[in-house]
C-alpha cells in the first residue's frame, strides 16, 4: 500500500489555460468549475481557461482560480485512482486546498473565502508601498541579519522559507530593496524583486488578517479527515477549532515551508503529489529532500502518469 502525501500550490503557479483539459475530459472537473462559478456568481472558469493573463494575475482572482483548479485535479485523481493521502499540506493559499481535501472546509465556502482573502490582501497596503524579493543562495541566519540591518524604522522580514537557499522577504518596498542589497554583500548568489502587488506574509498584512478573521467567523468547519500541516506553526492542526485562528494568522505570518516539509517527511510517505497548477512545490521538495518521489497532477497526462506509476 503506497503512503501518499498531497501538496497544493499557492499564488504564482497560475497560468492561462489551467484546468481546461481536465474540464473537457472529466465530468467531475466540469462540475467543480461550475460549482466555483456559482459560488462567485461569475465565470471564474472562463478566466482560468482563456485569461486574460492580467486579470488572472490579480490576487483576488488568482486565489480562487488556483484553489478551483487544485480541487478539480484532486477530485479527478481520487475518482480515477481511489487514492487518499496520509498527510496534506499547502503553500500559503494552498493550505485552503489542503483543508478542502481533508473535509474541514466545503469547497464552495473555500472559494468565497479565498476571493475575500485575495481582495483583503490587495487592499491592505497601497500599491507601491510594499514589495517582496527572493534571496537565493544565502543561509537563513544571514537573510534574517540582512533584514534586521536594513529595516531602519520600516518593516522587512522573511515571508517564505521555501527551501534551503531560497527565502522570500517582504515589507516596505525601500526596506526590501535595502535588505536585498545587504544580502548580496553578505554573499547571496542572486536577489530578485518579485512582481507582486503587496507585501504578503508580513506584518503589513495585519489589516487583511483582521478582515479575514471576521469573514471566517460564520464559515462552518468540520473535523479533519486527513492530517493537515499549518504554514504558521509548521505542525499539524490539532483540531478543527484551530482552523480559523491559524488561517487568520497565516496572512501576516511567514510560510515555514522547509520545517513543514521536514514534519511531513517524518510521517514517512512513500510518494508525494503536487495537485494543482504548475510544479513549484516539486522543485522545492527536490531541494529539501532529493530522495522523496514527487510528481505533479495538473493535466490529463499527469493523471495517466499517476495511474501508470501505481500499477508499476
Amino acid at each position: 500500500m503506497i503512503r501518499w502525501a498531497f501538496l497544493f500550490p499557492g499564488q504564482g503557479s497560475q497560468y492561462v489555460g489551467m484546468g481546461k483539459d481536465l474540464k473537457e475530459n472529466f465530468a467531475i472537473a466540469a462540475e467543480t468549475f461550475a460549482e466555483a462559478d456559482e459560488a462567485l456568481h461569475e465565470h471564474l472558469s472562463k478566466l482560468c481557461f482563456e485569461g486574460p493573463e492580467a486579470d488572472l494575475k490579480l490576487t483576488k482572482n488568482t486565489q480562487p482560480a488556483i484553489l478551483t483548479v487544485s480541487i478539480a485535479a484532486l477530485r479527478v485523481l481520487q475518482k480515477e485512482t481511489g487514492i487518499t493521502p496520509i498527510v496534506a499540506a499547502g503553500h500559503s493559499l494552498g493550505e485552503y486546498s489542503a483543508l478542502v481535501c481533508a473535509g474541514a472546509l466545503a469547497f464552495s465556502d473555500a472559494v468565497r473565502i479565498v476571493r475575500l482573502r485575495g481582495t483583503f490582501m490587495q487592499e491592505a497596503v497601497p500599491v507601491g508601498v510594499g514589495g517582496m524579493a527572493a534571496i537565493l543562495g544565502l543561509d537563513t541566519p544571514l537573510v534574517e541579519q540582512a533584514c534586521r540591518e536594513a529595516a531602519q524604522g520600516e518593516h522587512v522580514a522573511p515571508a517564505n522559507y521555501n527551501c534551503p537557499g531560497q527565502i522570500v522577504i517582504s515589507g516596505h518596498i525601500e526596506a526590501v530593496k535595502r535588505a536585498a542589497a545587504k544580502a548580496e554583500v553578505l554573499g547571496a548568489k542572486k536577489t530578485v524583486m518579485l512582481p507582486v502587488s503587496a507585501p504578503f506574509h508580513s506584518v503589513l498584512m495585519q489589516p487583511a488578517a483582521e478582515r479575514l478573521g471576521e469573514a471566517l467567523q460564520p464559515i462552518p468547519v468540520a473535523d479533519l479527515l486527513v492530517p493537515v500541516l499549518s504554514n504558521v506553526e509548521a505542525d499539524f492542526y490539532p483540531s478543527k477549532d484551530a482552523v480559523k485562528p491559524l488561517l487568520t494568522r497565516q496572512v501576516s505570518s511567514p510560510v515555514r515551508w522547509i520545517e513543514e516539509m521536514e514534519k511531513l517527511l517524518q510521517q514517512q510517505p512513500d510518494r508525494a503529489l503536487e495537485i494543482g497548477p504548475g510544479n513549484v512545490l516539486c522543485g522545492l521538495m527536490r531541494k529539501i529532500n532529493k530522495d522523496m518521489k514527487i510528481q505533479k497532477v495538473d493535466t490529463v497526462d499527469d493523471i495517466k502518469e499517476v495511474i501508470a506509476s501505481i500499477k508499476a
